[in-house]
């Protein structure tokens, strides 16, 4: 089970990993704090899983708000070492939370993923152990696995601040003037994102409204513009040189604006299905688990 923040959405597995039954709901961790084992209780029947099956959950239900807390594990874990690190949650014997990982850069900044550690085991275990691995979101996660192991992680809140900026302060207010309907505009995407170098983003967040009121841009053009410039930051702020591998698991919108502004800026990603890569890992733990 897929247990974050807002949302959730489940998967019963059969004895070879096909997927018989999945189901999906806003009962996110955060909005059933208190009351985890009531409502994973009563949402059983709709996987048609019985009340004493093995149940294996990623994601923010093992954060400090969460079910139970599970801690964080080191770089020096390996994915497939994941099965072995389970934290089983207290008074329910049958239930399991899979661990995230805390990775610390070279000054020792650390930095966190819960939730993606699943998907990145399920890339894993189809035989992509190598390469720079892209999960976009709400934070952006950017994860460099050799052999199986992460290596780097660096997240970035690029959704977090297209949602913010698009709805709130003057550059909502500016892309979206009273009588006016945002336009996705092509041109509009690709200026943002040759805009985004690394460095100064909050100086070029603000010449975003700065083309509108000088009639460089429309207003109906913003938003992409806005969606480009926060990709491309995020693109060319990573130093991709560690591998010459690029694999991005997301759903088909988000996985298009990020392959089209790879493209524009010299690189190719591949695309997963995070369908695919989540029963994936579900699956190894479930043949692994100790």
């Amino acid at each position: 089970m897929d247990w974050g923040t807002t949302h959730r959405r489940g998967y019963a597995l059969d004895a070879f990993g096909a997927c018989t039954t999945e189901a999906s709901d806003d009962q996110g961790a955060l909005t059933t704090r208190g009351r985890h084992a009531e409502s994973l209780d009563a949402w059983l029947p709709t996987l048609c899983a019985p009340a004493d099956c093995q149940i294996v959950m990623s994601g923010m239900v093992g954060s400090a708000f969460g079910w139970q807390e599970a801690p964080y594990l080191g770089p020096g874990v390996p994915l497939e070492a994941l099965p072995q690190h389970l934290v089983h949650v207290s008074g329910h014997p049958q239930h399991y939370i899979v661990p995230g990982y805390c990775v610390r850069d070279a000054s020792g900044q650390p930095d966190v993923m819960r939730g993606e550690e699943t998907q990145l085991l399920g890339a894993v275990a189809m035989g992509l152990r190598n390469g720079w691995f892209v999960l976009p979101g709400t934070h952006s996660k950017w994860v460099l696995l050799r052999d199986g192991r992460v290596e780097q992680l660096r997240t970035y809140m690029t959704g977090e601040l297209f949602a913010l900026l698009s709805t709130n302060g003057t550059l909502a207010a500016a892309a979206q003037p009273a009588g006016t309907e945002p336009l996705w505009s092509q041109p509009a995407f690709a200026d943002g994102v040759a805009a985004g170098a690394p460095g100064a983003l909050a100086h070029q967040l603000f010449a975003c409204r700065a083309r509108v009121v000088t009639g460089t841009m429309p207003a109906s053009q913003a938003l992409a513009y806005l969606s480009g410039l926060l990709i491309g930051s995020e693109l060319q702020d990573l130093d991709k040189s560690g591998s010459d591998q690029f694999h991005l698991i997301g759903s088909p919108a988000l996985a298009e604006a990020y392959q089209v502004a790879a493209r524009q800026l010299g690189s190719a990603l591949t695309l997963l299905s995070p369908r695919d890569v989540i029963l994936s890992g579900f699956h190894y733990i479930q043949t692994h688990k100790a």
